[in-house]
């Protein structure tokens, strides 16, 4: 006789097992209709599932998250039978959720077309339409390994292989010839998935992620609750194709990449500006909130990473190298044991504490080449950490006032929609447990001041403490996760961190770790797509270009250059013999703000024609007066 309790506390007794199908004819018409898989303490299950014991039970819809995932799995399933289906003999492997959508990998001869892609698509409407029951079953491990040999699933089997031996395997069909080994769960039928779907690109992928196995042909494809939800996705794709950094990048001359050195960005003279101009404002809003900057090396003897537990965990990821005297260094892949050994130069008191210690560090890290992906995923970066070295008493004052300079930080550049992630202790940690109450309490105390909302990602914290991560929302939709705050209660000891106490006694600091944009190269690329281009004018590279209208005006248009130039202004003036509608246009394209231009009226007013960005409006005003106006806009937003 198992009681069910809802969400909403409610709890009905039943007189026998019952499956999720009941249980929401139970509770209403309408859920009946929208429910697609249930939580049953705590696990998903298909409504198919016999609840046999007393549970607390929630109805997932299209609403919930779990909902929308179910959908997309669902999709990816009924894409791997339609390519089936229409390429026999197409071996199928892995098919995941992932964000946005979902994806399948494929064993096939021929590539894959875009053309072939429309006829797939086509196909699974048609499977959505015949509205196909999905079946569970649950198969014994050698019957299932012999099965999926015997249809040539060769992929299948070795997955199968790879199954740890006391876990259930299940087999899902959907309809009666096509059926996949799958943890589940799933929809009760095809139909409930809809049609807001489309596949989106092909692209290679190695089996299980190895390149030193088979390439295989990976199918992309988008889904949605709806045919809404669907379009409005499509247009942040298209959006962000022609904010895409690395297009931009080239149009406005910042930055490149060369093979000779993969992951790694060859600054030009407009991004190293746009770069340094990022830290000026960062090094002077750390100035004012306490923070005393220093520089670590960047190599560093392997014993260091040994103590302080990265070699375990991040050596595969490291970049070594062993000198004539037999020793081995590695290029740092962070920045904490270096700055945990200037906190350990000389005696440190309590009176000290808070100790804040940031450093814009530059550290590598091994990624493989195929996911590099411009500024946002390179091997070498510059990191804008910081330390916060302070009592266990400070870790909550600490946490609200990091939390409120980062919010503070993104404000200023444009970034209206922040959310927070919190991550607390997962099993395998290191500490004592009254301090990472106290940890999780602090962190908990900061995120609640904000008033922001958050999630709760449970178990997911760092072994040596819990983390907030901040997650940005762009112009056009998307999601960044960009500032971290991680309370560390483990590297501090490892490497021998203490102050006096007010009792004399030696004790162990606590270690905040925190930064803000993360990475500076990462960070930068994601400002240029925020503003596709059109950055704010006092973090541009080039914010003036002054444009004389023929050769007769060069002589003012300079001096408009040196005295511009004179006040910090990023200005170029652009002599070349070209027409001035064809300057304006390649100006334009490189996403100056401001055009100065000057003519015969201008000299003899001693004045300047303002065209801005964007603008085919301009204005004519006196020279000292535009560079009034020049010099309160070049301001840092500080």
């Amino acid at each position: 006789m198992p009681q069910i309790q809802l969400l909403d506390g409610k709890q009905i007794k039943f007189s026998k097992s019952i499956n999720g199908f009941d249980l929401v004819k139970k509770i209403s018409k309408s859920l009946e209709k929208s429910a697609l898989i249930m939580e049953v303490n705590g696990e998903l299950k298909d409504l198919s599932f016999e609840i046999k014991k007393d549970s607390k039970v929630k109805i997932i819809t299209e609403k919930d998250k779990e909902g929308l995932d179910v959908i997309r799995h669902d999709a990816a399933h009924i894409m791997a039978m339609s390519v089936q289906e229409l390429f026999p003999g197409t071996q199928v492997t892995i098919g995941p959720v992932i964000e946005n959508g979902f994806y399948y990998d494929f064993s096939r001869k021929e590539p894959f077309t875009t053309d072939d892609l429309k006829k797939i698509e086509k196909r699974m409407s048609e499977i959505i339409d015949r509205d196909v029951k999905t079946k569970r079953e649950v198969w014994e491990r050698n019957k299932a390994i012999g099965h999926f040999k015997k249809i040539g699933e060769k992929y299948k089997a070795e997955i199968i292989k790879s199954i740890p031996e006391k876990e259930e395997l299940s087999i899902y069909h959907h309809g009666d010839t096509w059926h996949d080994l799958c943890r589940g769960p799933h929809l009760a039928s095809s139909k409930k998935i809809g049609k807001a779907f489309k596949l989106t690109k092909v692209s290679g992928a190695y089996w299980r992620g190895d390149s030193n196995n088979e390439m295989l042909q990976r199918i992309y494809g988008t889904c949605w609750s709806s045919k809404k939800e669907l379009d409005a996705y499509l247009h942040r794709l298209d959006e962000a194709e022609k904010r895409d950094h690395r297009k931009l990048g080239k149009e406005m001359d910042l930055f490149h990449f060369r093979e000779e050195s993969p992951g790694s960005v060859f600054w030009h003279e407009k991004g190293w500006n746009l770069f340094q101009r990022l830290i000026e404002y960062m090094r002077l809003k750390q100035r004012n909130a306490g923070y005393r900057e220093i520089n670590t090396p960047e190599l560093l003897d392997k014993s260091l990473w040994e103590k302080s537990g990265h070699w375990d965990k991040f050596g595969d990821l490291m970049f070594t190298s062993e000198t004539p005297d037999e020793k081995t260094f590695a290029i740092k892949p962070m920045n904490c044991p270096g700055c945990v050994q200037v906190f350990n130069q000389g005696l440190k008191s309590y009176r000290d504490l808070p100790l804040k210690l940031s450093e814009f560090g530059k550290v590598h890290r091994y990624e493989p080449s195929g996911a590099l992906h411009g500024l946002l995923r390179v091997r070498a970066f510059t990191q804008d950490d910081a330390h916060i070295f302070c009592t266990e008493e400070q870790i909550t004052e600490e946490c609200i006032t990091v939390t409120n300079l980062i919010l503070d930080i993104y404000r200023d550049l444009g970034f209206k929609k922040v959310f927070l992630k919190y991550s607390d202790r997962p099993k395998k940690r290191v500490g004592d447990d009254n301090i990472w109450d106290k940890s999780e309490k602090a962190l908990l105390a900061a995120i609640k001041k904000t008033n922001l909302d958050y999630e709760t990602n449970k178990g997911e914290g760092a072994f040596y403490g819990p983390k907030i991560e901040f997650v940005l929302r762009d112009a056009i939709g998307r999601d960044w996760q960009c500032g971290t705050l991680q309370v560390d209660l483990n590297l501090p000891s490892r490497l021998g961190a203490t102050f006096v106490d007010k009792d004399g006694t030696k004790k162990t600091p606590v270690m905040l770790h925190r930064a803000l944009f993360g990475s500076l190269e990462r960070f930068i690329g994601i400002l240029i797509e925020n503003y596709a281009g059109k950055l704010p004018f006092w973090l541009n590279p080039t914010q003036v270009v002054v444009l004389p209208i023929s050769e007769e005006h060069n002589k003012y248009a300079k001096k408009i250059f040196e005295e511009i130039f004179k006040e910090g202004i990023n200005c170029e003036v652009d002599l070349r013999n070209q027409k001035i509608n064809y300057k304006i246009r390649e100006h334009s394209l490189a996403k100056v703000p401001l055009l100065f231009i000057c003519g015969d009226k201008e000299i003899k007013e001693e004045s300047v024609t303002i065209r801005k960005l964007g603008s085919e409006e301009q204005e004519k005003i006196k020279l000292a007066q535009a560079k009034s106006k020049i010099m309160l806009l070049n301001k840092l937003p500080i």
